[in-house]
């Protein structure tokens, strides 16, 4: 039951990044005090709703946005039981990650290299499939976790001091 509670805890992170601009002023100071922690929040790199800034950029946006719908898809699939998806082998869950952030890659080198202005709109997209790629393996990760085989604690006998000399 972890899936599932990785996609909401997502969703959650999501909405109140989305609501932040127009929420109450308590939750939009922390909202930008965790965003400014985790993000450079360049006003010409972010979206901005209601005439204020996001608390994060763009591109960061994007991988919260892929996170969260992808971890909500493959936590719905298990749920549904119609369709249970196979846990990825290390080496593929490093070719999905490579490949998820193949397109911010490009995006990073082109902006770094004075080629391409590069848009919001972009950013987001390219961010969110690496947002996607991460939430496949993270929730592969998750469901080869099985706590119920785990072994119980085996009782322990009570110390004993050792006698007085």
């Amino acid at each position: 039951m972890i899936a599932p509670a990785i996609a909401v805890a997502a969703l959650v992170w999501l909405c109140l990044l989305l609501v932040s601009p127009n929420g109450p002023t308590s939750l939009s100071a922390v909202m930008y005090g965790i965003g400014s922690f985790l993000c450079h929040q360049n006003p010409e790199r972010s979206f901005h709703l209601w005439g204020f800034q996001l608390p994060v950029c763009a591109r960061c946006l994007g991988i919260y946005a892929g996170f969260a719908l992808m971890a909500s898809a493959h936590a719905g699939t298990s749920l549904a039981r119609r369709f249970r998806p196979r846990p990825l082998t290390p080496a593929s869950a490093r070719w999905v990650f490579a490949i998820g952030a193949l397109p911010t890659a490009v995006t990073l080198v082109l902006e770094w290299s004075g080629g391409w202005r590069g848009s919001n709109v972009v950013r987001a997209i390219a961010g969110s499939v690496l947002g996607a790629g991460i939430a496949l393996v993270v929730m592969s990760v998750v469901a080869t976790l099985h706590y119920s085989g785990c072994e119980p604690r085996r009782p322990t006998a009570p110390s004993q001091l050792p006698p007085h000399i």
